[in-house]
């Protein structure tokens, strides 16, 4: 199995685990004198079985993160570097939007505004960094149609 298609397996298990919370809490608390629409015990076996195979295929693609050798680091660490950049890129693309926000002035006697960073370098920075993201991006997804799950 390559790493992507466990790591499609481990969105299809934790969808599957909400989905049984939801029918769980549903069935676990009723109106008096109804009967619950399914069994407790039934539900509480099912979530068990996903929860143990959630937690073994969630072992398996950390350890083959770790394992796998890219570039100058392993996997886990291209996507700690992905991680923070996204919240880089995010942060650096709201500043930039609230600097080019235009200011109205009604009157000569209300604030005005004026910014404090030159907003062209500031965008340069910003697509610098966007185009790494999207570069480390493709990159890790590559890795996981290439590389076997451990």
């Amino acid at each position: 199995m390559k790493l992507a298609e466990a790591l499609s397996l481990r969105a299809d298990l934790q969808q599957r685990f909400s989905q049984l919370k939801k029918r769980l809490k549903t069935s676990t608390k009723i109106q008096e004198g109804d009967t619950p629409p399914e069994s407790v015990e039934g539900l509480r076996r099912e979530m068990d079985e996903i929860l143990e195979q959630l937690e073994d295929i969630i072992y398996r693609i950390n350890f083959t993160n770790m394992n796998t050798v890219a570039g100058s680091g392993t996997l886990t660490e291209l996507i700690a570097r992905r991680d923070i950049l996204t919240m880089r890129v995010s942060a650096l693309r709201e500043i930039a939007d609230n600097m080019t926000e235009r200011e109205d002035r009604f009157g000569r006697s209300e604030i005005r505004y004026v910014r404090t960073v030159d907003v062209s370098d500031f965008r340069k920075e910003l697509d610098r960094y966007s185009k790494e993201l999207r570069e480390l991006d493709n990159t890790i997804q590559s890795l996981n149609w290439t590389v076997e799950l451990q």
